[in-house]
């Protein structure tokens, strides 16, 4: 039996409650920020705290693609297909920048949060794996 569960996924960035801020508007989840600058969450509809940002003022972001200074990790983000292009004029909206596209051959795009790091919009598909929060109404 294990003992231990999954608690936060916490990205390390210069600006804590900027970064919060953008991956709460993606999501359409809430900001709960402590004020102290140094750490703060999003929590998501239905409850639960799933994502952190803690402040590292001496963040250097991975470089994509990059094997010489790797992602070391990455968000997915699902969307429906017919929302994709929608969601990612949102993501763009918000300050994220576009560094891979489809190109028409896949099922996700590959962005940059405003802080460097890599995520992406990917279609969900029948063979995709479950999303634990369904996505904010």
């Amino acid at each position: 039996m294990a003992l231990s569960r999954m608690g936060l996924f916490v990205l390390d960035c210069p600006d804590p409650a900027a970064l919060a801020r953008f991956y709460a508007g993606i999501l359409g989840w809430t900001v709960d920020d402590r004020g102290d600058g140094e750490w703060v969450e999003v929590t998501a509809p239905q409850g639960g705290r799933l994502l952190a940002f803690q402040r590292a003022p001496d963040h250097v972001p991975p470089r994509w693609p990059s094997g010489e200074h790797s992602q070391q990790a990455h968000l997915d983000l699902y969307v429906d297909r017919e929302h994709w292009d929608e969601a990612e004029q949102e993501a763009l909206g918000l300050g994220a920048r576009l560094v891979q596209p489809d190109e028409g051959e896949r099922d996700f795009r590959v962005y940059l949060d405003p802080a460097g790091h890599p995520f992406c919009l990917c279609v969900q598909t029948p063979d995709s794996p479950a999303a634990t929060v369904p996505p904010a109404a």
